[in-house]
């Protein structure tokens, strides 16, 4: 496993476009589902009568999901190609559910979008390709699912991949960059292997397509920063903190620091790195990518939360008073002015902001002045802004740690934006 490098995958689309029945086919066809789980959860599916969930249980192991046939929380499963060892983070696709996305999606080195080509693109197929290319997925692949309902046909293929190539092209990405890919998920066409029922295609499997993935850099040379998920007490062991390294190294002996824990509590939460655990097994060091769960010397359970981000204790991750930022406004349904106070998702961090100062709005594609001192942004357009956090908040500049520079905003249950931090005033 280690041999290979590791690359996060996240699955993301649109409710109901089969990405949980994706990623189960997916691990069910590389072997990476014992039988007897596949076995228990195709007769699981029968009972609750729903028996194409089959796949589609792998994933969702949480019963409240069962019962909804909704994927709600991340789940992470492993599987390795020819030349990766994958994480894969399936991230879920009702709208109500969309800041869990958000934090997989901001762990994420590559994507899968998955879109139904007997549906096409549909509201949460734009929110995640918005908030993918926002949130740094530089690396997507497009599954056009459900090939099945659409008789295998070409032509409906080719209608799908021109309405999400004009889509993604709008977001940032450029197409040529990107791999277009005809499975069907339940009838098990196109994902591991190439599919006899689509003789025009002549391009990979789904599996052929990640194989070809290219390897993410690891920004190593930065300094460490490990935002929190959770942090859970272990009898014998104490308080172990779990979270993804985004940048740095982390090793036991190192002496690290949490803020924003440190300046809430004003004293030093920190100290040293005792046992550092990836995948059940100790290791001695975790580079960036990896999802482990670490102790800390003197840290207890109350002392840190998910949001905090651990760093060297000589050079601490930065608490902002106030930032500047480049923002675009995806979906609001007015304006926003100043005294706006959405939520902003940081990597872990869920903090209210406000937009104390409205400097200038943007072309979003060629990033041309609109309009200085404007009094509103609107949908669509991008500007640039000061922010105030409402409660203190780890964010870096973009040009410092970008993995920690960026951010989405929800409000009234939905994505109205997404950006990243320019400048960042400490507290």
């Amino acid at each position: 496993m280690a041999d290979k490098p590791h690359i996060n995958l996240v699955f993301i689309g649109h409710v109901d476009h089969g990405k949980s029945t994706t990623i189960g086919r997916l691990l069910w066809d590389t072997e990476n589902l014992p039988e007897e789980e596949m076995r228990k959860l195709e007769d699981a599916a029968e009972e609750a009568g729903k028996e194409t969930f089959g796949f589609a249980f792998a994933m969702d192991s949480l019963e409240e999901e069962r019962e909804r046939g909704v994927t709600i929380d991340l789940a992470h499963k492993d599987f390795t190609s020819d030349n990766y060892f994958f994480t894969i983070i399936d991230a879920p696709g009702h709208r109500d559910f969309i800041k869990n996305m958000i934090t997989g999606a901001s762990q994420a080195d590559a994507g899968v979008l998955v879109v139904a080509a007997d549906d096409g693109i549909q509201p949460q197929t734009k929110e995640h390709a918005y908030l993918s290319k926002t949130l740094g997925i530089d690396q997507l692949t497009v599954a056009v699912n459900k090939m099945d309902l659409a008789d295998y046909e070409e032509d409906g293929y080719n209608d799908v991949v021109d309405e999400v190539t004009e889509l993604l092209k709008g977001v940032g990405y450029n197409p040529n960059d990107i791999e277009f890919v005809p499975i069907s998920s339940f009838e098990g066409e196109g994902v591991a292997e190439k599919s006899d029922e689509m003789p025009w295609y002549d391009g990979p499997s789904l599996l052929g397509a990640l194989d070809n993935l290219e390897e993410p850099e690891k920004p190593k040379d930065l300094d460490l920063r490990v935002p929190v998920q959770d942090v859970y007490t272990i009898s014998g062991i104490g308080a172990v903190t779990v979270g993804r390294v985004e940048t740095g190294n982390i090793e036991s002996g190192d002496n690290i620091t949490f803020e924003p824990a440190s300046t809430r509590l004003n004293q030093n939460i920190g100290g040293e790195v005792k046992t550092i655990e990836m995948h059940h097994e100790e290791v001695e060091q975790a580079t960036p990518g990896d999802n482990i769960g670490w102790n800390t010397r003197g840290v207890g359970e109350q002392d840190v939360k998910k949001g905090d981000v651990a760093g060297p204790a000589d050079n601490p991750p930065t608490v902002a008073d106030s930032f500047e930022a480049q923002v675009i406004v995806l979906n609001h349904p007015n304006v926003v002015s100043e005294g706006y106070t959405p939520v902003f998702h940081v990597n872990t961090a869920q903090v209210s902001c406000t937009f104390t100062d409205l400097k200038k709005t943007m072309n979003p594609k060629t990033g041309e002045t609109l309009e200085e001192d404007p009094d509103y942004i609107k949908q669509g357009q991008a500007a640039i802004v000061e922010i105030t956090p409402q409660q203190p908040l780890v964010i870096e500049e973009n040009d410092d740690i970008p993995q920690l520079a960026r951010f989405a905003v929800r409000d009234m249950g939905q994505t109205v934006g997404a950006g990243m931090a320019l400048k960042v005033n400490e507290k």
